[in-house]
């Protein structure tokens, strides 16, 4: 009993609303509560010996952004710069504080509400491949949307790296 209460708990915390966006013809959604802005494709500064998913900085108003290209991150092939390109900047969790993080989409679709019984568990793959950064499946009409944990996306090895490249930028700002 404690486990089905367990996983109904955590199907009703995935529900919400939730930022649907498109890479590479699929559909993604983050939890808006994640979300802090959209921003049009600016040019980025390219940060030497970073992973290759790490497409470089932003200037956010002042602040240096990490942007992160999921295609790359994801296995899938880097996609063209288009006029719907935009950049998703997120708020993580990390054991040292909240980190500002900026994610490439191909295009914005909508805020989704998300009702907790349209929410199926992400599916299983083997032990050999990791999906602790999907939430959740939504199937909507003839769309299935994969929900994705903003604090999962990268592992923690790799927002390390990403909080390294950024103390040494803010050190170079100084």
């Amino acid at each position: 009993m404690a486990i089905a209460e367990s996983h109904a708990t955590s199907v009703w915390k995935r529900a919400g609303k939730h930022l649907a966006f498109r890479l590479a013809g699929e559909e993604y959604a983050f939890p808006v509560l994640k979300v802090q802005e959209i921003v049009q494709w600016t040019s980025l500064t390219r940060v030497p010996r970073v992973p290759e998913f790490i497409l470089g900085v932003m200037n956010l108003r002042g602040r240096v952004v990490p942007v992160i290209d999921l295609h790359v991150r994801f296995g899938l092939p880097p996609a063209p710069v288009t006029p719907r390109t935009c950049v998703i900047v997120l708020q993580v969790a990390r054991d040292t504080g909240p980190l500002v993080s900026g994610v490439v989409a191909d295009d914005v679709l909508e805020v989704l509400d998300v009702p907790a019984e349209q929410i199926e568990p992400p599916p299983g793959f083997g032990a050999r491949v990791s999906t602790e950064f999907i939430t959740g499946i939504v199937r909507a009409e003839k769309r299935v949307i994969l929900l994705l944990n903003a604090d999962k996306v990268l592992d923690s090895r790799d927002w390390s790296f990403v909080e390294k490249v950024l103390e040494e930028k803010d050190k170079t700002h100084e």
